[in-house]
Order: structure tokens, then C-alpha cells, then sequence
């Protein structure tokens, strides 16, 4: 007898994905006997398929290692464990003997499509060719992808996504009607407010976005902008059991990173396109920018600040974690870093310094090792010309002479910007930033004296002057000052002295084909010998 579809959140909540409805629905009219859907959500695709099954009339049955092939939960049924078809070879024979249009779903079945399971292979090919005559079909149920090289003409795969932004709308609707009447909850929010929690909640599960929702109405009594934070940091746990990201908690602000106006600028201006409105308006999500520049000056601290403006979980990936060493493993790893970074978008995707991390890719890598990297490379540069969730990648760059020109292709970023040594303003502004830090009174410094000290420096250098001017003033048990912090200036010298010569050399590259970071009323360096006039 066929199902009633389940009446909760999976079958309510089912909007936004017709389209996978509609091709699962399609592959079972037309026969097609074996069908692998990927997906998480098990209660979610399962409620789908009995949707089907009543449209067209057919029994759903399920099949785990734990209760055996019996009629779905909710079927009429009482029998809810056969202990005879636990074994997956019982349990496909069964599928070939009975007679009644139905729909078979086998959940976790990936363990036993490993080539040392040539029986299952065997009855699974021998399944596809005798259901294709009858009214049945199999769909197997797992959270990730394997299938062998002897089943991939007879296996369809279906990518069951994440819920939409519809979804969770609804979800929020149904969490709300159900608490609102309780005295001690604040669920009454604004439109803004509700567009940023569904937001967050895109790459979550239903059941996660559920659990997260409650989660917050326990912890702050409502929705409130706390909300995003305990919704990021559950995608955060998400990220941390995958083991090829690392989650960065950042407090970085713009404010904090000295100078780089005409970045800032332009990450400001694209601040704005992940909200609903954007969408609206047609504006596509950014793909990302290439930070290429001197080092220190502030690249990696702009990644950082990226995700704190946009207010998006801010991703980095190793790329030496990527590389196995198993042969293919490098090539699924990068796949699976991938994948988990799109599952939990929108977000920022951050690759600190892209040079060193594909640098053999140029080379000859089938002489080195085995092509692996040319490969891993190849992926990468697909999915960033390809890519279709909003995953913002930040790379960074030192050295461009050894970065494959592929990778500077218009279309793989947005905009390639040029970090240079800061400006005399600027080196202003990066005082102020650390001393402010340290909880330095500015009143107390000459900071245009100290600007006009350090041509020539990085950031980094900057900072660096800094901290070793306050282990000198704390032994001599002394406050902070000017003349500590110029005396350490003298000792240092900087980078661009050492490497002027490839400084040199990134900047003529860099003119012509980059964008510069700082705009030319700010890049304009102070000029140590004025002219000196006699004013009547």
C-alpha cells in the first residue's frame, strides 16, 4: 500500500528544491533502476522520495545495515526489523524477487561499493539490467560519493543540496509561531535582522539550522545579533571535522589595518551584495581578489578584516595539507576542501601566499611528483572560473614570478590589486594603529617625525620597531617615546634595502597589469628636502 508523506518540517520546508523533486521524479517515470543520491539530509531526501511514491502510486521500502529491508516508517505496515535481510546481498535479492511497483531506498550503502565487495558490484549491475522491465527502482542514500569504476554506467547521481535561502525563511516562520507566545522570548525582529540569521544559516543542514535557532533562543532569550556568532560558530564545527580548513576567529577591523584606501574601498562597495536586495538588483556574489605585494604590508591582515566587515566565517586553506600521500589523494583532498568550504557559504576563503603553495605547478611536476600538483592546481583554477556559491577567496602573493600565468587569467578574480610599501600617510596611520593598541596616549608621539624616519618600511617592520622600543623603555622602567622608538628605527634595516631589486622588479610588473591598493592622493611620499622660500 503506498505512504503518506511525512507532515513536519522536511515535507514543509520543500520549496526551493522542485528542482531535484522534479529530477528524481522524472529518473523513477522513466525507469531508470539505480539512482545514488549525496546528501546529509536522509530524512529530508527520504521525505521527497515519499512524496513521489504517492504520485505515482508506489511502496517505499528501506533497507539499513541495523533494521534489514522493511515497508518505510510510514507505511501501515508493523514490521519494523528483519534481521534476515541485514546482510545488503539478502536484502538486494529480495529487491529482484518482489513484484509491486515500489521504490527501494538502501541508506549508507557506500561501505559495501568498494571493489573487495565484487558480490554487491555483481548484483547491483545484474539489478540494473532486470529492473529496467519493471515498476521498481533503487536509490541509495549516502553522505558522500563512491561508487566503482564497474558501476558508473549503471549508477545516476543526484547532488541533493543544502536548503535555500527559502528554507530557512520557512524554518525561521516555524520556530517563531511556535515560541512567540512565550513571555520571556524576544522573536519580534526586523526584516534586516531576519535576512542576516537566514543568511548565516545557508550551508547548515534543517537540522542543524533547527538546533542552532533553538540554541540561541536558550542562550540570549531571542534573536539578536549574538545570533550570528553562535550560527558561526556551529558552521565552525563543521569546518574544524573536515581537517583541511582552519576556522579563523578575527577581530580585525578596516580601522586596524594602516592605509590601502582604495582596497578598502572597493571590498566596502561589495559589502552590501550578499543581502536579498542585491540579488534583486541582479548583482552577482564577488569571486575574490589576488593580494599580490611586498611582504608585511598588510595583505594577510586584510583577509582577516574582510570577514569581520562582511561578517562571514573566514576559512584558511594549507594547501600543503592537501597533498597525500596516497596516489589521487591530493586530487580528492582539494575536492573535499572544496566542497565543505561551498557547504558552509557564504564565506571568505582565504589562501595565504598562492605562490609557494603552487609553485610546482610550472615545473615539469610529472618529473618531481607524478603531475600531482599540476593536477591539484588544474582543479583549483576550474573551480575558481566555475564556481557558482558565494565563496569569496582572498589569495596572497609575494613573488608573481612564481605564479603560473593561468591563475592571472581575467575571470579567475575579480580585481589583482598591488600591495606596495606604505605612503607617508600611511606609515602615519600604521603608528597610530599599533600605539593605539598598546594603549599608547598619540599626544605623547611625534608621529609625522616618525613616518618621515621610516621610508622604506613595512608594516610589519613598523610594528616590529614598535615592541622592541617597549622591551627597551620597560627594563629601563621608562615611558614609551619618540626618540626610544627612532633610536630602534636606525638599527633596523628593512626589507626593501636587502630585496630592492626584486621589489623593484614586482613593481614594474605589477604597473599596467594590477590595480594599486592606495589611491594616488595617499601614495604621495613626504619629501625630506622642501625648497625653502623667502615669504615677504
Amino acid at each position: 500500500m503506498p505512504q503518506t508523506p511525512p507532515n513536519n518540517q522536511n515535507e514543509l520546508l520543500s520549496a526551493a528544491n522542485k528542482r531535484q523533486l522534479n529530477e528524481l521524479e522524472i529518473l523513477i517515470r522513466a525507469r531508470y533502476p539505480l539512482i545514488y543520491v549525496t546528501s546529509w539530509e536522509e530524512k529530508r531526501v527520504l521525505s521527497q522520495i515519499l512524496k513521489i511514491a504517492v504520485k505515482l502510486g508506489k511502496t517505499v521500502f528501506e533497507w539499513s545495515v541495523t533494521t534489514g529491508l522493511v515497508p518505510s516508517a510510514n507505511s501501515q505496515s508493523q514490521k519494523k526489523y528483519d534481521s534476515a535481510t541485514q546482510d545488503p546481498l539478502v536484502a538486494l535479492g529480495n529487491v529482484a524477487e518482489h513484484l509491486e511497483p515500489a521504490i527501494y531506498v538502501f541508506k549508507d550503502f557506500h561501505p559495501f561499493l568498494k571493489c573487495t565487495n565484487m558480490a554487491i558490484i555483481r548484483q547491483l549491475r545484474e539489478l540494473s539490467s532486470s529492473l529496467k522491465n519493471t515498476f521498481k527502482t533503487v536509490v541509495l542514500i549516502s553522505p558522500m560519493f563512491q561508487i566503482p569504476q564497474e558501476l558508473e554506467k549503471d549508477i545516476t547521481v543526484v547532488d541533493f543540496d543544502l536548503p535555500k535561502a527559502s528554507d530557512f525563511s520557512m524554518l525561521l516562520n516555524k520556530i517563531i509561531d511556535e515560541v512567540k507566545g512565550n513571555p520571556k522570548l524576544k522573536v519580534d525582529i526586523d526584516e534586516k535582522m531576519r535576512e542576516k540569521i537566514i543568511h548565516s544559516l545557508l550551508g547548515l543542514t534543517l537540522s542543524e539550522g533547527e538546533n542552532v535557532l533553538a540554541k540561541t533562543l536558550v542562550q540570549y532569550n531571542g534573536f539578536t545579533e549574538e545570533s550570528l556568532e553562535v550560527i558561526n560558530n556551529e558552521k565552525k564545527q563543521i569546518i574544524l571535522k573536515s581537517g583541511l580548513l582552519q576556522y579563523y576567529d578575527t577581530e580585525e577591523k578596516f580601522e586596524t589595518v594602516g592605509g590601502l584606501d582604495a582596497l578598502k574601498g572597493w571590498l566596502l562597495k561589495r559589502s552590501v551584495v550578499f543581502s536579498e536586495r542585491a540579488r534583486e538588483y541582479g548583482l552577482p556574489a564577488p569571486k575574490g581578489i589576488l593580494l599580490l605585494g611586498v611582504q608585511g604590508c598588510g595583505k594577510s591582515l586584510i583577509a582577516k578584516a574582510i570577514s569581520n566587515i562582511w561578517r562571514l566565517p573566514l576559512l584558511r586553506f594549507d594547501v600543503g595539507q592537501v597533498f597525500g600521500s596516497l596516489v589521487g589523494s591530493s586530487e580528492e583532498n582539494i575536492r573535499r576542501a572544496i566542497k565543505v568550504a561551498e557547504s558552509v557559504s557564504p564565506v571568505v576563503f582565504w589562501i595565504d601566499e598562492i605562490d609557494k603553495a603552487f609553485r610546482g605547478s610550472r615545473s615539469s611536476g610529472a618529473s618531481t611528483d607524478g603531475g600531482t600538483s599540476a593536477r591539484v592546481f588544474g582543479t583549483f583554477l576550474t573551480w575558481l572560473s566555475e564556481k557558482k556559491k558565494p565563496v569569496f577567496v582572498v589569495a596572497t602573493a609575494n613573488d608573481i614570478s612564481s605564479l603560473p600565468p593561468e591563475l592571472l587569467r581575467k575571470g579567475r578574480f575579480d580585481e589583482i590589486f598591488f600591495v606596495d610599501l606604505p605612503s607617508f600617510v600611511e606609515r602615519q596611520e600604521v603608528f597610530k594603529v599599533h600605539l593605539s593598541r598598546r594603549k599608547m596616549d598619540l599626544n605623547a608621539f611625534d608621529l609625522e617625525k616618525l613616518a618621515q624616519s621610516t621610508v622604506g618600511f613595512s608594516g610589519a617592520e613598523i610594528e616590529e620597531a614598535i615592541i622592541s622600543s617597549m622591551f627597551d623603555s620597560f627594563y629601563a622602567k621608562e615611558k614609551l617615546s619618540t626618540s626610544r622608538i627612532l633610536t630602534n628605527v636606525i638599527q633596523t634595516v628593512p626589507l626593501s634595502k636587502t630585496m630592492n631589486e626584486d621589489i623593484e622588479k614586482l613593481r614594474n610588473w605589477a604597473e599596467g597589469r594590477a590595480r594599486l591598493a592606495t589611491s594616488a592622493e595617499f601614495a604621495i611620499e613626504f619629501e625630506q628636502n622642501k625648497r625653502q622660500l623667502e615669504i615677504e
